[in-house]
């Protein structure tokens, strides 16, 4: 997706993130609270953590996003979207191979790290998530409004680094499917509980 037609691009993050939302609502709703909360070792984030996290990282990139897509001056949509190099490597290193396995690890930022949140409000994770995807279908649908190229996103590592709104979106969807897999690869270890 180095250079492609804006409508082609946000269509597909569109139907992305429309197939998140029905994989998590049929494997990872009806969950039990043991199961929600089931770690293999020590060192691995648990369904709740993982939703946690990503609804914690939403947190912060839906507004950002929003409030750019909403005050921006860029109103003229192009046809074609090109990446920046910047850009480019940042969803790269966060989208799925083609067997939806993930080609590099990250440490996650202290403030979106689960390990860091207080456990007793851990609850209803994944349902907050699947609110927040409703809200990026809204955020996609209102990027095609915009020039993608033009509006730039300020990063949660820094407020100076900055991304093209295009690379952004993907970055940020990349991202909530590379996690999904992960819980959802969770639910297939073999001393996961069966209720």
């Amino acid at each position: 997706m180095k250079n492609t037609q804006a409508t082609v691009l946000l269509n597909d993050l569109s139907g992305l993130t429309r197939e998140m939302i029905s994989k998590a609502s049929k494997s990872l709703v009806r969950l039990s609270e043991k199961q929600l909360n089931w770690k293999p070792n020590p060192e691995t984030w648990s369904i709740n953590q993982i939703f946690a996290h990503l609804n914690a990282f939403s947190g912060y990139y839906h507004p950002a996003l929003r409030n750019r897509i909403e005050k921006t001056k860029f109103r003229e949509p192009r046809d074609i979207f090109v990446s920046s190099p910047l850009g480019r490597s940042a969803w790269k290193s966060m989208k799925l191979g083609n067997a939806k396995n993930v080609k590099r690890k990250f440490r996650a930022q202290k403030e979106y790290n689960p390990d860091t949140f207080d456990k007793e409000l851990l609850e209803n994770e994944v349902a907050e998530f699947l609110k927040s995807q409703e809200e990026m279908l809204v955020i996609l649908k209102q990027s095609e409004e915009v020039d993608l190229r033009k509006v730039k996103i300020p990063t949660s590592i820094s407020k100076m680094v900055k991304l093209r709104l295009g690379d952004c979106l993907q970055y940020v969807v990349f991202h909530n499917e590379r996690h999904l897999y992960q819980a959802i690869n969770l639910t297939k270890h073999r001393g996961f509980p069966l209720k």
